[in-house]
């Protein structure tokens, strides 16, 4: 197969860059020797009589001893950089024995495209396919890459580190729901970057970039400690950097001219498939986001993992098509054959990708646990979903206990003292005497930290809190300081791009599409994402899209620690949880508050004890069987790498609570159920049928103090407020 004209001038463009990379090592290098040139001339013109006399030595002595030192540090730089380990992403990999036809198709594939074939395959639990070298030292033995027939290395010699392909790594929701001539369709230009990338000067350029970023790594990493170590960092961290800043056009211009060249020699084979194919790549990102927003990561919360993630994915997408118009036709192609066919056994990946999504997004064990398990999709109602909800409402309960809020209330009937929603709505509601909503109280210290507040004789029994009585906001964290921490921390959760040569933003960026390959097939280590319009579309028409933020969906540096979380001053917790505060009422703010500080409490003890989760579920540990995430590539100190949503409000964690005590009251009192909805995440059920408009009742009594509407939803299902529910 003979390159077309644009394939040509790409390979020429990013070999042009590939050569401008290596100029730059090479005139590091030439800076290096040419104080040790230097004194080499001064010795040899005193040892053949030319350079004589008193200034002539003292200047061979100067030169000679700024030679070792440059030639010193100019080795102690490379020997980093040769030794720093760079960083790959967490993947599943998948053996040629488990997935025969799938490598057989790529192979095949690479065949037509007459490239190299990749040396491995491996799967990510992300809506995108790229190639990555893994042939540093530090990544294993590099597995043995198929040669065409006839062919053989120069002299015979057995294949090098350097010369294996680059490992092909495949989205799992592309596999479990694309038919398998789409999925040949999209990584059909993925495929085709390792053409470039086997030119010796592509190839060179890329290791001398990834070392330097690895380097950089190295420095920024902490734990250093003395002067004279924390100068040599420093020093080292310059001279990579000025490096770095040298070579980043030229090497962002070369991986644009090796995906200009991959997306060329792609274009005659299943063009027009690959069309099509990119419809179904949107639309399983946005399912994917969906899942892993609604669905999951309430059973990560509670120390459960979905097992079969992938296979949620296509029920979730499926859904969407009964739902969606824009989705009409989409559950027709179902009659095709599946990816995931491909593999041997299916559920056994999908459920090692499943654990390693919830280490990437959540920051899970790696392995089965009492407090860690295991959930399938027919237990995920009762063991997720209800307990998500009474875990919640018993939280709720245990502050308005901090508060001082009575048990029952005057009117109640005896043997009524029992955890109920009438208590929450009782203390929820506005007097007609309160001061107007927007009048917060002044938090007291002591009661957010969990202390009991302080008796006040001249309080009615089931008066609003005081100032003196209302618990402190604390805004919630992903990472919470230690229990006894007057403030818990907040962490940006930035991440780094891997094999970049700057760091990422901290700040997460819009959705990418992540199906454009076209644009990105030959990068090895990044792979930027072009925005494509039919995901962003299909996200906002999703039941309830707009209040969900889609994952970051970027290659993290797993050999780089996050960075440390900034120290949330006080003021700068009470203003933003004024700002968010603002329109409730003064009982509803600190009853915020209080379960914020509570939270805070519990993400503290939970990451301390190494559990998945508060309050998780007892169950026998059960290791996990078959392939597993590749522990040796990456760094589990930067655990979640990930993170799927900023900390949740403290009105949104209000509304939560009021929302999960409702819930359970409907299923003590009135019959309901809890069920899956697999767009939306949990839902309550009233005979089969999702229970609507409880959301903006609970939102009225949350912002207003206002229960009407609630009261009068729960009067049409038969809700009893009053009956003491069931709590974990």
């Amino acid at each position: 197969m003979t390159g077309t004209g644009g394939e040509e001038m790409g390979v020429r463009a990013a070999r042009s860059r590939a050569l401008a990379v290596l100029r730059v090592r090479s005139r590091a290098l030439a800076v290096a020797l040419l104080p040790a040139a230097a004194a080499v001339i001064l010795v040899a013109g005193g040892a053949t009589g030319h350079l004589t006399g008193g200034v002539w030595d003292a200047l061979r002595w100067v030169v000679s001893g700024l030679a070792l030192l440059v030639l010193a540090a100019a080795a102690a730089v490379a020997l980093v950089v040769a030794r720093a380990r760079p960083a790959v992403t967490p993947t599943v990999t998948v053996d040629e024995a488990s997935a025969p036809d799938l490598y057989g198709m790529v192979r095949d594939l690479a065949d037509r495209l007459d490239v190299p074939a990749p040396s491995a395959i491996a799967l990510t639990p992300d809506c995108d396919s790229w190639l990555e070298d893994r042939t540093h030292p530090a990544h294993g033995r590099p597995p043995p890459a198929p040669e065409p027939d006839g062919a053989t290395l120069p002299g015979g010699s057995a294949p090098r580190r350097g010369d294996a392909a680059p490992v092909l790594v495949i989205g799992s929701p592309f596999l479990w729901w694309m038919r398998v001539g789409e999925l040949r369709a999209v990584l059909a230009p993925v495929v085709a970057g390792t053409g470039p990338s086997a030119h010796p000067d592509i190839a060179a350029a890329r290791r001398f970039i990834r070392g330097l970023d690895a380097a950089a790594a190295v420095v920024s990493a902490g734990g250093r400690r003395g002067p004279l170590s924390r100068a040599a960092h420093g020093g080292l961290g310059r001279v990579v950097r000025l490096l770095l800043r040298g070579c980043r056009v030229h090497a962002a211009e070369m991986e644009r001219g090796v995906a200009w060249a991959a997306a060329e020699r792609a274009q005659a084979v299943d063009y027009g498939v690959r069309i099509v194919a990119q419809e179904q790549v949107g639309l399983a990102y946005a399912g994917w986001d969906r899942l892993l927003t609604r669905v999951a990561l309430p059973a990560w919360r509670m120390g459960r993992w979905p097992a079969r993630l992938d296979v949620g994915v296509v029920a979730a997408l499926t859904e969407l098509s009964r739902r969606d118009r824009l989705a009409e036709g989409f559950a027709s192609r179902l009659g095709e054959r599946p990816a995931c066919d491909l593999l041997e056994e299916p559920g056994a990946m999908d459920e090692a990708v499943s654990l390693l999504a919830a280490r990437l997004f959540h920051g899970g064990p790696s392995g089965a646990s009492p407090d860690w398990s295991p959930v399938g999709w027919d237990d995920y109602p009762e063991e997720v979903v209800d307990r998500t909800w009474r875990t919640d409402a018993a939280r709720l309960h245990r502050v308005l206990d901090a508060l001082g809020v009575r048990r029952a209330a005057g009117h109640t009937a005896p043997g009524t003292g029992g955890p109920t929603l009438a208590r929450v709505l009782d203390h929820l509601t506005t007097p007609a005497d309160e001061a107007p909503p927007g009048a917060l109280p002044t938090p007291d210290p002591a009661t957010a930290l969990g202390a009991p507040p302080t008796p006040d004789p001249a309080a009615a029994p089931g008066a609003a809190p005081t100032r003196a009585h209302a618990a402190e906001p604390a805004e919630p964290v992903w990472r919470a300081e230690p229990p006894g921490s007057a403030e818990p921390a907040g962490g940006d959760g930035s991440v780094t791009r891997t094999g970049s040569p700057a760091d990422a933003a901290p700040h997460r960026p819009p959705a990418p599409a992540c199906g454009d390959h076209d644009t990105h097939s030959g990068h090895l280590a990044t792979h930027p994402h072009v925005t494509q319009p039919d995901a962003a579309h299909l996200e906002a028409d999703l039941p309830g899209g707009d209040s969900d933020d889609p994952p970051g969906h970027r290659r993290a540096t797993p050999a780089t620690p996050a960075a440390a979380p900034t120290p949330a001053t006080p003021a700068a917790v009470d203003e933003a949880d004024d700002d968010d505060l603002a329109g409730t009422t003064a009982r509803g703010a600190a009853l915020a508050a209080g379960l914020s500080a509570q939270l805070a409490r519990e993400e503290a003890e939970a990451s301390v004890t190494g559990a998945g989760a508060p309050d998780a579920p007892p169950a026998a540990a059960a290791p996990t069987a078959g392939p597993a995430p590749d522990p040796a590539l990456w760094d589990d100190r930067a655990l979640p790498l990930l993170p799927l949503q900023p900390p949740r409000t403290g009105r949104e964690i209000l509304t939560a609570h009021v929302t999960a005590m409702v819930c359970c009251a409907a299923m003590d009192t009135a019959g309901a159920v809890p069920g899956l909805d697999w767009l939306d995440g949990p839902s309550l059920l009233f005979d089969g049928v999702r229970a609507a408009d409880l959301a903006p009742s609970v939102l009225t009594l949350v912002e207003t103090g206002d229960p009407g509407p609630l009261r009068t939803w729960m009067t049409e299902l038969g809700i009893r407020p009053e009956k003491p529910v069931r709590l974990v």
